[in-house]
């Protein structure tokens, strides 16, 4: 695959995640939170099974087996990723598919920060003006004002905590026996286990709301949780650090535009101004340190 070939496919991924952020809003009309985002993860799982299954089959005939411990991780990676996605999904129910969208990124300067306080990591310098550059974005698109956001809003605030926590745990247990589809699979189906479990607990659920909320719950498993962690981990395979980089934080401004068209949203000046100093500084943290590598390290 070419590199242009492969930027494409991260472009259409994020273009999915970010207009996924209406189906989930959509959705909210007929479901609880916690019943859409157990069927979304569910249906994310039968469209990544036979890839996982392909996967183990290639790794079993080099001799390589998950273990107690790979099955433990993807399980811990699924109760984390579930709080994020409920988190998230609650909160998108409250606030505009833009705020969502841009509110949900702020997971990006959180990583380097809880990597530095829990794992005794290094930062790069350009963290810490990105990350009050994100407080700032987040104090616009709340109108000058943090009261001003939502309920929402907050709910999303908080679910880039859990998104964070979950990058640093796939850092270290997904990859761990070169089986991140398989391990995403798992983690895909413990999160919608925990979600159907809670929604059947707390949320009224009926056949006519499914039967309603199916085709926005179809759009964010199938199309969001399938078909968009393929593609990326497809095409990562074949482009840039950089590049990926760019492309997959397109997810907000995707975001943005379909809350735009589809919906009707509008966004003030100070908004807009809000959005995009997050979205800049997202790509300072992601974009920066890499300009330091290939500087230290001259081509051959």
């Amino acid at each position: 695959m070419r590199r242009a070939q492969a930027n494409a496919l991260l472009l259409v991924a994020a273009l999915i995640w970010g207009t996924a952020f209406v189906a989930q809003q959509a959705g909210m009309r007929d479901v609880g939170p916690f019943t859409f985002t157990g069927v979304r993860f569910l249906f994310g799982v039968v469209i990544v099974a036979p890839l996982a299954w392909w996967e183990l089959r290639r790794l079993a005939r080099s001799g390589v087996r998950l273990d107690a411990r790979d099955l433990i991780g993807g399980c811990l990676l699924g109760a984390v990723l579930f709080l994020g996605a409920a988190f998230q999904q609650i909160g998108v129910g409250g606030t505009t598919v833009s705020n969502a969208g841009f509110l949900t990124v702020l997971y990006v300067p959180i990583v380097p920060v809880a990597s530095a306080l829990l794992l005794r990591e290094r930062l790069h310098w350009s963290v810490w003006p990105a990350s009050f550059g994100c407080l700032a974005g987040t104090w616009m698109l709340g109108g000058g004002a943090l009261s001003a956001l939502s309920v929402g809003d907050l709910w999303v605030i908080a679910s880039a905590v859990f998104w964070a926590a979950h990058v640093l745990l796939v850092g270290r247990l997904a990859t761990r026996k070169g089986a991140p589809i398989a391990v995403a699979m798992l983690q895909f189906l413990v999160c919608g286990l925990l979600g159907l479990a809670v929604g059947a607990a707390g949320e009224v659920v009926s056949t006519d709301a499914l039967v309603r909320a199916l085709p926005s719950i179809t759009y964010a498993g199938v199309l969001s949780v399938g078909l968009g962690f393929t593609l990326q981990v497809v095409a990562q395979r074949h482009t840039q650090a950089a590049d990926a980089a760019i492309l997959l934080s397109c997810e907000t401004l995707f975001a943005a535009l379909a809350g735009r068209v589809v919906l009707g949203e509008s966004m003030s000046v100070e908004q807009m101004a809000g959005g995009a100093l997050i979205f800049a500084c997202v790509m300072a943290v992601q974009l920066l340190p890499l300009l330091r590598v290939r500087v230290e390290v001259p081509a051959c």
